[in-house]
């Protein structure tokens, strides 16, 4: 028999605690955002009924469909915009975003500013600069980061990806020490597989699909 939804949730929750003890911290320094590509509104519903308030998509067409379900439901939650944003895409997005975690360029900066004026933001790192991801390369963060509150962004953190196959430990100390290196709060990292490592490195937030809603078939005809 396959786990309910909030089975699912209590068992991430116990590794992203283990993890956290393991590391000397307090399990509550770590944002659980359940990440709802492909997902319908109706299982996202339950996992929220679970406990979790943050969402994270990464389509701006799923998340402009999913957020007015949710709402009419009555559910309170908060939606991460996690994904390669898109200029065209931001006016409407705004109305539903609170974290915007995928700032990786000025064009994107001044759009969400024009749209969400003070909005919360974290600048996407490319940590591992890889030609086909998002993000900014790793030496011009800080001047992004500028960038950002300059068009009166609230820049709270840092968020990336590792690169698949490398190291995650290593790729995910590194943005620990750049959000540090900043004087920044919020550190973005770690997924289903590797929250662990993640936690251990000074993650604040992780971002999990899979661990909560199992594999899932691709969106059809929904872009990246």
């Amino acid at each position: 028999m396959s786990p309910t939804p909030a089975e699912r949730v209590a068992a991430v929750r116990r590794r992203i605690g283990d993890a956290a003890r393991a590391a000397g911290r307090d399990p509550d320094s770590v944002l659980l955002v359940a990440v709802s590509k492909t997902v319908p509104a109706e299982r996202v519903a339950e996992v929220v009924a679970a406990g979790v308030v943050d969402l994270g998509e990464n389509r701006a067409q799923e998340l402009s469909a999913k957020a007015p379900v949710l709402a009419a439901s009555g559910l309170a939650v908060r939606w991460h915009f996690i994904g390669r944003l898109q200029r065209n895409k931001i006016r409407a997005l705004a109305p539903y975003v609170a974290l915007w975690q995928s700032v990786d360029r000025l064009e994107v900066a001044t759009e969400i500013a024009r749209f969400a004026p003070g909005a919360a933001v974290l600048v996407q790192v490319n940590i591992d600069r890889e030609g086909s991801k998002g993000g900014c390369e790793p030496d011009e963060t800080g001047r992004l980061v500028d960038e950002c509150r300059a068009a009166g962004l609230d820049v709270r953190g840092l968020m990336a990806v590792p690169a698949l196959g490398g190291d995650p430990g290593s790729a995910f100390r590194r943005v620990r020490d750049l959000v540090d290196d900043l004087g920044l709060r919020e550190c973005s990292i770690g997924m289903s597989g590797d929250l662990e490592a993640a936690v251990a490195a000074g993650s604040t937030m992780v971002r999990i699909g899979r661990a909560l809603f199992g594999e899932r078939p691709p969106a059809v005809g929904a872009p990246e």
